[in-house]
């Protein structure tokens, strides 16, 4: 369990140093950790709708501040390239997030192209039957997601580097409320990247 709690302590640390720059970046993060813990409390209410909050607030929010506002140039912070950072992260990269929100964007025109999904499924009639099967269909992105993931770290490495990833996946929203509450009052101040001090001493 010690060396499980480390390795989740590395990735957190790794994830927040090299890709958590930007304010705005982390501002939204926060937005996305608190919808994503209305979205947990909701899963045991309504999964449809629970994935559909994740998937339209949570994570538009989350990537949008990794797409749009991160920088992507050579990190003095770390001393790293983007082209290093992206080869040796853990979770998903640019490449694999664009993959993933591709197919998320693409799941609601297939329903509504073909609602029974070739048979697969009882076809919605109803716009609030429709919104159903987007979001179930949403719900088993992500879980697949997850999975496929966990799966792919441990033929590339190991079983427990996936493990300790999903885990990290799973309570990032509570981890990141904490880390990155204050990130609005900086934006407030005209602070536009974390300086990270840190960072640079370790």
């Amino acid at each position: 369990m010690k060396g499980f709690l480390q390795e989740l302590a590395v990735q957190r640390w790794d994830d927040h140093r090299y890709y958590h720059h930007s304010r705005i970046n982390q501002t939204l993060h926060l937005l996305s950790a608190l919808s994503f813990v209305a979205a947990y409390g909701l899963l045991f209410v309504d999964p449809a709708w629970e994935a559909i909050l994740a998937w339209c607030v949570s994570m538009t929010s989350r990537q949008a501040g990794h797409f749009f506002f991160e920088p992507r140039g050579y990190d003095h912070v770390n001393q790293a390239t983007d082209e290093h950072k992206e080869a040796i992260k853990v979770g998903y990269n640019i490449r694999r997030k664009v993959v993933l929100m591709s197919a998320w964007a693409g799941i609601p025109l297939v329903l509504w192209m073909q609602p029974s999904v070739f048979g697969l499924i009882e076809p919605a009639v109803t716009l609030g039957e429709y919104l159903h099967d987007v979001g179930i269909a949403w719900l088993a992105l992500g879980v697949s997601g997850l999975v496929f993931r966990v799966l792919q770290l441990w033929h590339q490495q190991d079983l427990h580097t996936g493990l300790v990833w999903m885990t990290k996946i799973l309570t990032d929203p509570f981890h990141d409320i904490w880390l990155y509450h204050r990130a609005p009052l900086h934006l407030l101040r005209g602070e536009l990247i974390d300086p990270m001090p840190h960072a640079r001493h370790r």
